[in-house]
C-alpha cells in the first residue's frame, strides 16, 4: 500500500513544534530514526507512538511523509524514548485496518496541536500510512 497525499506541516510545527513537544510531552513524543531509502543515512523526526490492543504503531499523521517512505523501504528503525534507544522492525498496516487506528490515534493524540486539523484536511484513512512495530533490542542512551 502506498498513500499518495501529503500535507506539509506549518512552519512552526516543523521548526519548533517537535522540539517543544519533546520537552513538554516526553512521555508521548519519541524520536524516530530511519535509514534513508536512497542514501542509507539515518534521518530523525519526532513521532507519537500509538499503543493499541497490545501492539505499538507509528502513524504518519501528515500523510505520505519522508519518514513513512523511508520506513516502508527499510522495514526497520530506532526509537529513542524513556531514556533508551530501541531497535524495531516494522510492518505496514493494511488499508482495511486503518480506520480503527485513525480513530484511536485521534482519541489519544487529537488534543495535540495540528493533529485534528491534519486529519480533517486528509480525511481518508488510506492517506495515513501506519506501521506495526516490534521492538527487537533496547540499550541505554
Amino acid at each position: 500500500m502506498t498513500a499518495t497525499h501529503y500535507l506539509r506541516p506549518p512552519w512552526a510545527a516543523r521548526v519548533i513544534g517537535g522540539r517543544m513537544a519533546r520537552l513538554f510531552k516526553p512521555q508521548v513524543v519519541s524520536v524516530l530514526s530511519v535509514p534513508g531509502r536512497t542514501t542509507g543515512a539515518w534521518r530523525s523526526t519526532p513521532v507519537a507512538v500509538l499503543a493499541h490492543d497490545g501492539q505499538e504503531y507509528l502513524m504518519a499523521a501528515y500523510g505520505d511523509t519522508e519518514w513513512s517512505r523511508n520506513l516502508r523501504a527499510a522495514g526497520n528503525g530506532r526509537l529513542t524514548r524513556k531514556g533508551a534507544v530501541e531497535e524495531f522492525t516494522a510492518q505496514e498496516v493494511p488499508v482495511g485496518e486503518l480506520p480503527g487506528l485513525v480513530e484511536e490515534y485521534l482519541r489519544q493524540f487529537g488534543g495535540m496541536p495540528n493533529v485534528t486539523r491534519t486529519f480533517k484536511a486528509l480525511p481518508d484513512p488510506a492517506d495515513h500510512p501506519a506501521f506495526r512495530i516490534t521492538v527487537t533490542g533496547r540499550r541505554a542512551r
